[in-house]
């Protein structure tokens, strides 16, 4: 029985090491415009860079909560855990606060659910001020 158990664990361990192992990773750049009052909505556009191969995106959202103002963000980064480049397309959600007057850095990690993992940073331009939940969608296009 105990060397049932110890197959089946190293069995267990082999494959999550090749499931692990095929997940890769890219490049991604966004374009984000946000705007809003109490209620606010993002759109956008971006490219993925993987395994060699360019695929644009488009970007849209809403959030709400205390929200006023508008900004425009250029953010760059790489995108993780994915193993196809639709991996990437999603919702990405991620609670959020921050303020940004005239030019400001910005840095993000946000999560969808398929597990791609975004780690973004860059410039934000504009006057915006939010305390609030939002959630980003990213589609292939």
């Amino acid at each position: 029985m105990r060397r049932l158990f110890g197959v089946a664990f190293v069995v267990m361990l082999a494959i999550a090491g090749t499931t692990a192992a095929r997940a890769a990773e890219g490049r991604i750049a966004l374009t984000i415009f946000k705007g809003g009052w109490i209620i606010g909505g993002s759109g956008g556009s971006g490219m993925l860079t993987f395994n060699g191969r360019r695929y644009p995106l488009s970007i849209g959202g809403l959030s709400y909560g205390l929200v006023f103002g508008g900004s425009k963000a250029d953010l760059v980064g790489r995108v993780s855990n994915i193993r196809s480049a639709r991996d990437v397309a999603g919702i990405y959600g991620a609670a959020g606060a921050g303020a940004a007057i005239g030019v400001g850095a910005r840095a993000i990690v946000l999560r969808n659910e398929k597990g791609a993992v975004l780690e973004l940073s860059g410039r934000q331009v504009g006057l915006i001020a939010n305390l609030d939940l939002s959630g980003l969608a990213i589609g292939l296009r």
